[in-house]
């Protein structure tokens, strides 16, 4: 396990915020082993709050940026790809114009199905709309869309903030157990589309991940001995990115 400069991480805040909305990270065994881990990990307590899963109403929103530190952590494990729109509610404290990287085997840039209620599945296209600091989106893994990372890309905004997301659904089924479709990529091509994304050549706003499945919606034990090797195969590799 890297430990190099996790103490920076500790003092600067720049450790791990953790989502605790269906337990899943509790039942993989993940968020009791993060909590030993040597950088400073936070964890809000979700699991009560009403009117999240896959849509987040006005209240519910209004309650999860009540709880949000006031500086968030670089780092963020977001639970299960239902409540992938919290991406969007944590772009929103961003100060300073950045890019949008999202890995994932989804655009999520639907039209919202219930009256403009913000959804996991339309949280790109609200950000599109009214985060004025967002610049653009670069989509990796749907059909239709990139399917690696170009480094013209990246050469193209060098020196420029990313905010990276990752929904571990845009790996396949021997990486990632997701309860929504799934791409076909591995686990070593995220990695080096992150090593690549982090390695200093961009200003990481921050990163954030998603793709869990809990027993309530049907993972196995199989599932979460997979989950459980690839997070903490990302933790890992992402915080030694992050402590160069």
């Amino acid at each position: 396990m890297y430990v190099g400069n996790y103490g920076y991480l500790y003092k600067m805040n720049y450790g791990v915020l953790v989502f605790n909305f269906s337990k899943a990270y509790e039942a993989e065994e993940f968020l009791p082993w993060l909590l030993q881990q040597p950088a400073k990990t936070e964890v809000l307590e979700l699991s009560g709050l009403e009117g999240t899963s896959c849509y987040c109403d006005e209240d519910a929103a209004g309650e999860i940026e009540r709880e949000l530190p006031e500086k968030l952590p670089l780092l963020r494990w977001l639970d299960s790809g239902d409540y992938h729109y919290l991406s969007h509610l944590l772009a929103r404290r961003e100060k300073e114009p950045f890019h949008l990287v999202l890995l994932d085997n989804h655009p999520d840039n639907q039209e919202p199905a219930f009256g403009g209620v913000l959804s996991c599945g339309g949280w790109v296209k609200e950000a599109r709309e009214k985060n004025p600091l967002l610049k653009d989106v670069l989509t990796i893994g749907p059909e239709g869309c990139p399917q690696t990372l170009d480094d013209d890309w990246i050469e193209a905004r060098r020196g420029e903030r990313v905010y990276v997301s990752l929904d571990k659904d845009v790996m396949d089924r021997a990486w990632a157990r997701t309860d929504w479709s799934q791409g076909t990529h591995t686990l070593e091509e995220v990695k080096d589309w992150l090593g690549r994304l982090l390695d200093g050549r961009l200003q990481l706003a921050a990163i954030d991940i998603c793709g869990e499945t809990a027993p309530a919606k049907g993972a196995t034990p199989e599932d979460l001995k997979v989950n459980l090797k690839t997070n903490k195969e990302l933790q890992e590799f992402i915080l030694e990115q992050i402590c160069r």
